[in-house]
């Protein structure tokens, strides 16, 4: 068997395996989720049962864009350098969860009342939306995006073996973390237990970093998101799809 060939079918079992984990990763999300979609401050759980579902959230939702660099990892190294580049990938958002969670319990901690839906809720939901959509077009964001869209430059300067493969694979996740911020702050102002909302949160992020027109989009959705938020703090009722809490739920994007 020729190098090209070789090179194709490990590429070829890379990819199989990343679909079987994306489609793992949404079974699993639709056995713990469904149902639980609270909207805006859904209850995240405790965190043991917070963080399995966010790495199932992670597999469901990012892999599918991460999966044209890997790809690469399998081209210029091994498969076994890419399946431990996607581990460090993962990881990196598994951390990003975790500071999610923990600002999130911070925030019912210290202001309740401020952010009870009664009270504030949709504002802040609509603020959190409205900050998204200004995120889109940061320069931070802008950086962030074009390094997930061309990563061959970083491949080629990072170390081989398994452990140069998962610090790649971590600085990779952490890159898409910056892209990606605004957007999951969007799913966690929308109803971050809601399957609806995360699916099109997915399509959103596939696009932007895998499409011709990707960073086009990330600034139409600028635009999206920022109405959106507008609308959400000015009538949350008539936005479709959206869950409104109850009445003793409080709200934390």
């Amino acid at each position: 068997m020729g190098v090209s060939a070789l090179t194709s079918r490990r590429a070829a079992v890379v990819l199989a395996l990343l679909a079987v984990v994306t489609l793992a990763g949404w079974v699993v999300s639709f056995e713990r989720m469904h149902g639980m979609d609270a909207g805006p401050g859904t209850n995240l759980g405790s965190f043991g049962w917070f963080v399995g579902a966010w790495v199932a959230m992670t597999a469901a939702m990012m892999l599918p864009s991460a999966a044209p660099t890997a790809l690469l990892v399998a081209r210029m190294r091994t498969g076994a350098d890419a399946v431990v580049f996607v581990v460090g990938y993962v990881l990196a958002w598994t951390v990003y969860g975790v500071a999610a969670y923990g600002v999130y319990r911070g925030a019912r901690l210290v202001a309740p009342s401020f952010v009870a839906w009664q009270a504030h809720g949709p504002w802040v939901a609509g603020g959190a939306l409205a900050f998204a959509g200004l995120y889109q077009v940061s320069s931070l964001k802008t950086s962030c995006l074009r390094h997930c869209r061309s990563p061959l430059h970083f491949l080629l300067r990072a170390h081989g073996g398994a452990l140069g493969s998962l610090r790649a694979g971590s600085w990779h996740g952490f890159y898409c973390v910056g892209c990606c911020a605004g957007l999951m702050l969007a799913l966690f102002a929308l109803g971050v237990m809601s399957l609806a909302w995360m699916a099109l949160v997915g399509v959103a992020i596939l696009v932007e970093k895998t499409m011709p027109r990707g960073m086009q989009t990330a600034n139409l959705l600028a635009v999206v998101l920022v109405v959106l938020g507008i609308w959400v703090a000015a009538s949350p009722a008539s936005v479709p799809g959206l869950t409104k809490p109850h009445a003793e739920q409080t709200m934390h994007p």
